[in-house]
C-alpha cells in the first residue's frame, strides 16, 4: 500500500490513477488527548484502520495526483534520526572535500554516531526548500527513509524489520560549515519526505534498492542501498540501543557519493526503487 497525506492533512491511498481519500477509515479511532503520546497518531493507529483503508481504496473515486498537494507522509514524527557517513564512497568524498569535512577525518559510522534533525525541518514534496544562508553552500543528499511502526527499544538485528511500517524517499538537506550536523541539517524545510509511504510488505529487501537524484535533469547521485555500511536492520538495532523508537519516528539511512550544491530555482527529482519519484523545488 502507498499511503500519503495531502491537501489539508487528508489521509490518502495512491492507486493506479490517483489518490483515494481514506480519511474516513480513521473515524472510529479515538483522537489523542493530553498528555499527548510521543508518537504520530496516524502511524500508531494504522494497523487498526488498515482493513477499512483497503476497502475504501478498492471502491473510492481517485483524484488525479496533479490536483493535490502532497505533504510529508508522516505528519508528526517524534524523532528524525540521521546516519551521517553510511556509504564508503561518501566517506571518501567527504574526506576529500574541505567544505564538507572542515578538518575532520571521517572513518566509521559507529565512531561518529547518529544525529537528530529538528521536527520543524519537515516538509513534503509539494512545498519548497528554503536556502537559509545565501553565502554558504547548501547540498542535496538523497536517502532511503525508514518509518517506524511500533515502539522499539534495544531491538536485535534479527527482528528489526518487524518494527518498520514502511519506507519513503528522504532528502537530508545540509548547509556546509563547521557546526554540529544537528544544527546544519535542521533548518526549516531541510527534511523532505515523500512522495508517499510504501508499506513494508511491498519492499522485500530494503537493502537492495536503487536510489538517485537529478538536479535540473542532470544525475548527481546514483547508487544502491546494498552499499550501506550499516544496513536498515543494523541502523534500527543501533538507534534503538540508545533511543526508544516510537511509531512515526523516521530513520534517514545515509547518502551515497555525489552530494552537491543547490541554487534558487533548482528542481530536484529524487527516486528510490519500489517507492517512486518525488520532485521538489528550491525556492527563488
Amino acid at each position: 500500500m502507498k499511503l500519503c497525506l495531502f491537501d489539508n492533512h487528508r489521509i490518502g491511498v495512491i492507486t493506479g490513477t490517483g489518490v483515494v481519500d481514506a480519511t474516513p477509515a480513521f473515524a472510529h479511532i479515538p483522537k489523542a488527548s493530553w498528555p499527548y503520546p510521543p508518537a504520530d497518531w496516524l502511524i500508531q493507529n494504522f494497523e487498526a484502520a488498515r482493513e477499512r483503508i483497503e476497502q475504501i481504496a478498492a471502491t473510492g473515486a481517485p483524484t488525479p495526483l496533479e490536483q493535490v498537494q502532497l505533504l510529508s507522509p508522516v505528519a508528526n514524527p517524534g524523532k528524525i534520526i540521521g546516519a551521517p557517513i553510511n556509504y564508503k564512497d561518501h566517506i571518501d568524498e567527504a574526506n576529500a572535500d574541505t567544505e564538507i569535512n572542515h578538518g575532520k577525518t571521517y572513518t566509521e559510522l559507529d565512531k561518529f554516531g547518529l544525529f537528530l534533525k529538528a521536527n520543524s525541518s519537515l516538509i513534503g514534496c509539494s512545498q519548497e526548500i528554503q536556502i537559509p544562508f545565501a553565502d554558504r553552500r547548501t547540498d542535496h543528499e538523497v536517502e532511503l527513509a525508514v518509518i517506524i511502526g511500533r515502539t522499539a527499544k534495544r531491538v536485535s538485528r534479527a527482528v528489526a524489520l518487524d518494527y518498520v511500517l514502511g519506507y519513503c524517499i528522504g532528502l537530508d538537506m545540509t548547509v556546509r560549515g563547521p557546526e554540529f550536523p544537528t544544527f546544519r541539517k535542521s533548518a526549516d524545510t531541510f527534511c523532505v519526505l515523500g512522495p508517499w509511504m510504501v508499506t513494508r510488505d511491498e519492499i522485500s529487501d530494503p537493502n537492495n534498492l536503487e536510489l538517485s537524484i537529478r538536479v535540473n535533469g542532470e544525475v548527481k547521485q546514483s547508487s544502491n542501498t546494498k552499499y550501506l555500511i550499516f544496513d536498515v536492520q543494523r541502523l534500527i538495532e543501533y538507534a534503538s540501543a540508545i533511543y526508544t523508537l516510537h511509531p512515526g519516528d523516521v530513520i534517514m539511512t545515509g547518502t551515497p557519493a555525489g552530494v552537491g550544491p543547490v541554487a534558487a530555482g533548482d528542481v530536484l527529482n529524487a527516486s528510490v526503487q519500489g517507492i517512486g519519484t518525488m520532485s521538489v523545488r528550491v525556492a527563488r
